[in-house]
């Protein structure tokens, strides 16, 4: 016989948990000799203060880098034209690529466009001798420090699943994100400022969007807190005008205690929504003076760009990324380009003209928060990494341009633990495939990962009874760059 409406709405809710069950059967007599049980043991505390997700963690062994810097250069530079010269290119300067290559396709290019001949100027740089263009020359004057890796490899000539996969290991979207990965297996150094920071193109975000700094599946504690441009680049941070700080502590205090009553011990969405609360308080009291450059010297913010219109952008990012690092945050997330093609390195139409006004804009940043780390004291624990969804084709694309070439290029890192000075691996004659000591971009992660601290293999998260990496199943570390 079905029970009556009366029954249900007077049942007892079903036990989510044994305490639940001796709390709600025989009349609460097993929760009593639970509790004297727990006080004997000294475990009688009715509420479980939450964990803080973000505390930090110690790696898997020791790592040279405590932070990281990743920058990304939205819509793919050309090596060849920067970092990577091809003398064989210049001799076959609007021949078609020779047969024994065949026709690689990229997204508007099938393969038989002529050959472009770079028209830079390379020249050798540092005790190193390593070669640079005359796009970088900033950058060039720090090539000992930098390690620069001339045979990556992506697998798609499209933007945003390219961009996927440098995010994140996979092409499609909804993978946690790099920055997701590091702040997820080391927590933070800093509890008054977000773990994991990104700061993007005021033009527009890059074509993959969110995703790219986003937590996937893992909780969102772990996703990206994205910084803005102008005097208060985190939003809502300021609290309102009719509440003092006194008064704002004591309503967080009875909220979390609140929160913690019933606080199941795998309840990690509403642990990490606790510990967003006691961030973002103690972020309206040191977040300000953190992005505050007005505390820089004359000399510094001049280092960097900010007084030139050209770099100020850019320059502005580089030095707020220093500043983060400086203070405790793990991951910081830089973006060059973004929105209309004007203000991207998507160089269809006229390769020169791209590079030189993108070159222009992070050149000398670049190289200012290099030697500014570096006189700190903060490069041999900070990583800094320069990278792209891919590279651009040796053939020319409409007679002075070069379509996206995931197949061979070159990406670079230095400090936390790189022998910089050095270029490794290779391309071909042309800089259209890696052929010497390929990396991939689970190579590439697997690296990142080891100069933190943490072995790509065992960062893992269980995620639809699979335990996710990363790196998936493949990724070795470039040991050859590493100090």
């Amino acid at each position: 016989m079905k029970p009556s409406n009366a029954v249900q709405r007077n049942h007892l809710p079903l036990a989510q948990s044994r305490r639940d069950f001796l709390f709600q059967a025989g009349g609460g007599f097993g929760a009593i000799a639970l509790s004297w049980l727990l006080a004997r043991d000294g475990w009688a505390d009715t509420v479980r203060p939450s964990a803080n997700p973000l505390a930090a963690k110690p790696g898997n062994f020791p790592g040279k880098a405590k932070s990281i810097i990743f920058m990304f250069m939205v819509g793919g530079p050309s090596p060849i034209d920067l970092f990577d010269p091809k003398p064989e290119l210049i001799k076959r300067q609007g021949q078609p690529l020779p047969e024994s290559f065949g026709k690689p396709v990229s997204q508007f290019t099938k393969g038989d466009t002529p050959l472009l001949a770079s028209t830079r100027r390379f020249q050798k740089h540092g005790k190193s001798g390593l070669d640079v263009s005359d796009l970088l020359p900033n950058l060039a004057t720090c090539v000992d420090e930098i390690a620069f890796i001339r045979s990556c490899w992506s697998t798609s000539t499209v933007h945003a699943p390219a961009m996927y996969e440098l995010h994140s290991g996979r092409i499609q979207m909804g993978f946690p994100s790099l920055g997701s990965w590091v702040t997820y297996g080391l927590g933070s150094a800093s509890e008054n400022l977000p773990a994991y920071c990104v700061m993007t193109q005021p033009e527009g975000t890059p074509e993959g969007g969110a995703p790219c700094w986003g937590a996937g599946f893992l909780p969102a504690v772990y996703q990206g807190t994205l910084f803005r441009r102008g005097p208060s680049p985190i939003l809502n941070l300021k609290p309102p005008a009719n509440v003092d700080a006194v008064q704002q502590r004591r309503t967080l205090d009875l909220i979390k205690r609140m929160n913690e009553v019933d606080l199941a011990p795998d309840d990690t969405e509403l642990a990490a929504r606790i510990s967003t609360y006691e961030l973002a308080f103690r972020m309206q009291q040191h977040a300000p003076e953190a992005v505050d450059l007005s505390h820089e010297s004359a000399a510094t913010r001049k280092s960097y760009g900010l007084e030139d219109k050209r770099t100020a952008d850019f320059g502005t990012r580089c030095l707020l990324a220093r500043r983060l690092v400086e203070r405790g945050v793990r991951f910081v997330q830089l973006y060059s380009g973004g929105g209309p093609l004007s203000t991207q390195w998507d160089a269809h139409d006229d390769i020169n003209a791209n590079h030189e006004a993108m070159c222009a804009r992070v050149d000398k940043p670049i190289a200012a928060m290099l030697k500014d780390l570096k006189e700190r004291g903060l490069l041999d624990s900070t990583l800094v990494v320069w990278a792209s969804e891919f590279g651009r084709t040796p053939m020319s694309q409409g007679g002075k341009g070069r379509d996206h070439n995931p197949y061979g290029y070159t990406m670079w890192m230095a400090g936390g633990g790189v022998k910089g000075g050095q270029a490794f691996g290779s391309t071909d004659e042309f800089g259209l495939n890696a052929v010497t000591d390929r990396v991939s971009v689970h190579d590439f992660h697997a690296t990142i990962l080891h100069l933190l601290g943490l072995d790509h293999e065992k960062l893992t998260y269980p995620h639809n009874s699979r335990d996710e990496r990363l790196t998936d199943v493949s990724g070795q570390v470039i040991k050859q760059i590493l100090a």
